[in-house]
């Protein structure tokens, strides 16, 4: 699946179950095991784990491979790997603490989800 196919199919299957403040991080040029980082906000550990799993199912309709997925236990921050896109979805207070977005630094790619859902 090509990446910005991917991207797009990740925001789209957030956006399905409301999650909130979706950021798209282009991170290419910092790391190797990675192209992209997709990171969102879920109310509830029920909604975490309902939004990881959207994810799988969106993207293995479209023929992706899931790689992992890590935290499904707690559902406070659910990775879900796809190889070139990393989708990270957090509680909000998880979010804040690790501040991903400031750790890695990226550029924020054109597929960004704030400005096109308006939040």
């Amino acid at each position: 699946m090509e990446l910005e196919a991917m991207k797009q199919a990740v925001v789209a299957a957030l956006e399905d179950i409301k999650a909130r403040d979706i950021v798209v991080l282009d991170v290419a040029e910092l790391t190797s095991m990675t192209e992209c980082m997709i990171i969102a906000s879920a109310d509830s550990n029920r909604q975490t784990r309902a939004l990881a799993a959207n994810v799988q199912d969106k993207l293995k309709e479209q023929g992706a491979e899931i790689l992992g997925v890590e935290g499904e236990d707690s559902g406070e921050w659910v990775l879900v790997d796809l190889g070139g896109v990393i989708v990270h979805i957090m509680q909000p207070a998880v979010r804040q603490y690790y501040n991903l977005e400031e750790l890695w630094g990226g550029r924020r790619s054109g597929g960004s989800s704030q400005t096109a859902a308006g939040r």
